[in-house]
């Protein structure tokens, strides 16, 4: 077991022992993990009084839900980092209906897509970035998903793998540019201009 496994499995402990009441136990699980969910907050946000806010929302949550946390599928950081990015898009959605449309055209238009379509469009986006995903290098994807949906930093990951920085960036560009690839082949996003996007040197790939 590494070092951030057996970290993630004391602070899942502390996790229970928080949820059953202890304030020792809250005051150590909140010291350690406050400062990583606002910088995710205000990552999303760029208002730090509303990142605050989301913290706080955050904390309120993991007491109500915590002993539902399953370590099996994930670390505390990506557990409280998928929690925290979903507060703030539920936020930001919320602002964006409250905020009357300028244009009434705009509106119009917008009322004549069903939620339905909106949500089926929504299931095909995600299932098209899975795809993707899921085929790219085994390094490249599980690169990746540490740095983008677990939300590690790139030293982190370095460290945890025991391998050098500058591999660990070399993974994530060119599984970004693979995925863009395959994002390009089918049609959500756009060719760019001059062709084909830049394929990195075999030779140098890992």
């Amino acid at each position: 077991m590494n070092t951030m496994e057996s970290g993630n499995e004391r602070m899942a402990a502390i996790l229970v022992q928080m949820c059953d009441g202890s304030t020792d136990a809250f005051d150590e699980f909140y010291a350690c993990y406050a400062p990583y969910v606002m910088q995710i907050a205000y990552r999303q946000t760029q208002d730090r009084m509303e990142a605050e806010d989301i913290c706080h929302d955050i904390f309120l949550e993991v007491l109500r839900r915590g002993k539902t946390y399953d370590p099996q599928r994930g670390s505390l950081r990506a557990w409280l980092a998928v929690m925290t990015r979903s507060r703030c898009i539920d936020r930001q959605r919320r602002r964006s209906r409250a905020e009357p449309l300028a244009d009434p055209d705009a509106l119009r238009q917008d009322e004549s897509v069903p939620g339905q379509e909106e949500a089926a469009l929504g299931r095909l986006q995600r299932e098209a970035l899975g795809s993707a995903l899921q085929s790219l290098p085994a390094n490249q994807k599980r690169a990746i998903l540490g740095s983008y949906f677990a939300a590690h930093t790139h030293q982190e990951l370095a460290e945890s793998w025991s391998v050098p920085l500058g591999t660990v960036k070399s993974w994530i560009k060119y599984g970004i540019t693979n995925m863009r690839k395959q994002l390009i082949k089918q049609g959500w996003i756009e060719q760019p201009e001059g062709g084909e996007p830049h394929e990195p040197e075999r030779k140098r790939q890992n």
